[in-house]
């Protein structure tokens, strides 16, 4: 059984860990994703290699085997525009894409996964498409497409269009540089006004597909308006509800089985999560939180862990990489790391006695960095949920290593 010690901590019964062991396998299953719509694949931390490469095979799986047509990536919506043009088609040219990507996915994994997306594509008629699910950079691209769409569609509504548009085109194409315009902006109101006014213009005009993509170019630049206007603990819920918003409306224009790229703290299944990043913590309900709801048991979670390692400690891999010690007792990567594998696959709904049933359901701390501070170490993690609620499967590495630099 789960014991409580004194102290807060969970002891765990050693048939957990041998439940864990005799369960493990090498590769996630096609009965592991079953009929899933869309699946999940979460990292418990942006930068590492081997969490990178386990994600991109678990990825070449579900295109090769499971026939998934579309990749969601925890990207701005505007930057994936080109990206899929690249993988679609060849278009663009690769390296430059990679410096137009937020600096977290700019490295040798990433550009590995979309050096393959388009290899795949070239020698495929069935292709496999990539998509931005968030809103955060939002450049020109957006405001230029909804202008083309009215001005063909409703000429007689440009005149409105620009009035609203022009003081809201951004500052910079620099994304950071227009953020930090807006974020000195005492009064954001009236850019909210302007951005509602677009999206409620183009919403007004006969639905179609092309109205539904000018609508959807329209959205993200509202969004941005807006997320960027609130205080700094509700951003988490907001982009979360959008990313999620953003995910279905694609799958429902594509039709596509669709694999979710992004941490583990939007993929989980995680209503209330609780993310605490060195101290400092917020609540919302994550993205892959909204899915279950929407899609049920076709929507399918898988978490990425590690227990030890090396992580770099500034913004680019192999930036002053530094130790990351094993887990304290109390976090779930502790236990996963008991187990004494160097990788391996757990499905989180097998068959279980109810001593691992209990572990599974019992609220659950599991470690993991946004940006990694070694002071930080045991205090960087996600809670307010239990493993069998977050999870459907686990893959578990035990040593990880910094990403590769471009």
């Amino acid at each position: 059984m789960v014991r409580l010690l004194m102290a807060g901590v969970l002891a765990v019964d050693p048939h957990v860990v041998d439940w864990i062991d005799k369960n493990a396998q090498q590769q996630v299953t096609r009965e592991a994703i079953g009929a899933a719509t869309v699946v999940g694949l979460g990292e418990s931390s942006h930068g590492t290699h081997e969490e990178a490469t386990i994600k991109f095979g678990v990825l070449r799986f579900l295109v090769e085997e499971m026939g998934f047509r579309s990749i969601a990536w925890e990207e701005d919506w505007t930057t994936s525009v080109r990206v899929n043009r690249y993988v679609l088609t060849g278009e663009g040219d690769l390296d430059a894409l990679m410096g137009e990507l937020t600096t977290t996915w700019r490295n040798r994994e990433v550009r590995d996964v979309l050096a393959w997306l388009r290899a795949y594509n070239a020698g495929h008629d069935d292709k496999v498409r990539f998509v931005g699910v968030e809103y955060y950079a939002t450049r020109s691209l957006a405001y230029d497409a909804v202008s083309s769409y009215v001005t063909e569609a409703a000429p007689q509504r440009l005149g409105e269009l620009r009035r609203h548009l022009r003081p809201i085109r951004p500052r910079h194409e620099d994304a950071g540089a227009n953020l930090r315009w807006y974020m000195g902006v005492t009064d954001k109101r009236p850019y909210i006004r302007h951005a509602h006014a677009v999206y409620e213009l183009v919403e007004g005009l006969p639905g179609n597909d092309r109205q539904r993509l000018a609508l959807h170019h329209a959205r993200q630049i509202l969004s941005w308006y807006e997320a960027f206007s609130l205080p700094f603990e509700d951003v988490y819920a907001y982009r979360d509800a959008r990313a999620a918003e953003n995910l279905r409306w694609w799958q429902r224009r594509t039709g596509d089985k669709v694999a979710y790229w992004a941490a583990s703290a939007h993929t989980a299944a995680a209503p209330g999560l609780r993310m605490v990043l060195g101290g400092e913590a917020v609540a919302f309900d994550s993205a892959g939180s909204y899915l279950r709801r929407w899609y049920g048991d076709r929507y399918r979670s898988i978490g990425v862990l590690f227990d030890h390692g090396r992580l770099s400690t500034g913004d680019g891999c192999g930036v002053a990489p530094a130790p990351v010690p094993r887990p304290d007792p109390g976090f779930a990567n502790r236990v996963f790391g008991d187990v004494g594998r160097a990788r391996y696959v757990v499905d989180l709904r097998a068959k279980a006695p109810e001593a691992v049933r209990e572990w599974l359901r019992a609220p659950a701390k599991v470690r993991g960095y946004s940006d990694y501070v070694p002071a930080a170490a045991q205090n960087s993690y996600m809670e307010g949920g239990s493993l069998a609620q977050w999870f459907d499967v686990v893959i578990h590495r035990q040593v990880i290593t910094p990403c590769t630099p471009l």
